[in-house]
């Protein structure tokens, strides 16, 4: 497994390298047998240290975890006990997701774009009916199947995951809805 660790604004000691890799590569070697690669971050918020964890599977299928502390390694202590939670709540599901794909989930490329908030606080029309755009990005939504896209979805920690329907060629979406279920919009 590739790992890529590293911190926004603070140095990241060696010693703290070698115990993330040890404890996040025990962690995700007991639940899913092949990971690609894991990025860490390490930052600070205000006094409190934020360790972000992404670890990509040999399925495709993404798993995050973010935990804050006072001390670095509790930091990391804390999202390393987040993810191997989430990995366990889902170790069947992916050993079963693995066993009946062949090949890793395929990505289609897609435009991302950041759209500025309106804040005027005027009652008045709008210059334009065309929002400004910030920023644009290139994203890959996954060929899933829904049962694949909603484990996606909880694994990430995601409100919404769009993704293609392996079983009808549609782009589809899955959401989390305000009563807790899963919303499922196939057009």
């Amino acid at each position: 497994m590739r790992y890529q660790i590293s911190g926004k604004q603070i140095d990241i000691g060696a010693a703290l390298q070698t115990h993330v890799q040890t404890e996040l590569g025990e962690v995700v070697g007991k639940y899913a047998q092949r990971p690609t690669d894991a990025n860490v971050v390490f930052s600070r918020s205000a006094h409190e240290y934020v360790c972000e964890t992404t670890v990509h599977l040999s399925t495709g299928l993404t798993a995050q975890a973010k935990a804050h502390a006072t001390e670095i390694y509790a930091a990391f202590e804390g999202c390393c006990d987040k993810m191997e939670t989430q990995l366990r709540r889902y170790k069947r599901r992916l050993k079963d997701h693995h066993k009946d794909r062949a090949e890793p989930v395929e990505l289609f490329g897609a435009s991302s774009y950041i759209l500025a908030s309106d804040k005027s606080d005027s009652a008045d029309e709008p210059d334009s009916l065309q929002p400004m755009i910030v920023a644009e990005m290139e994203t890959k939504i996954p060929s899933l199947s829904v049962g694949e896209a909603v484990m996606q979805m909880e694994l990430a920690g995601a409100p919404v995951l769009v993704f293609r329907n392996e079983n009808k060629d549609g782009l589809n979406v899955v959401y989390r809805r305000e009563d807790g279920n899963i919303g499922w919009i196939d057009p």
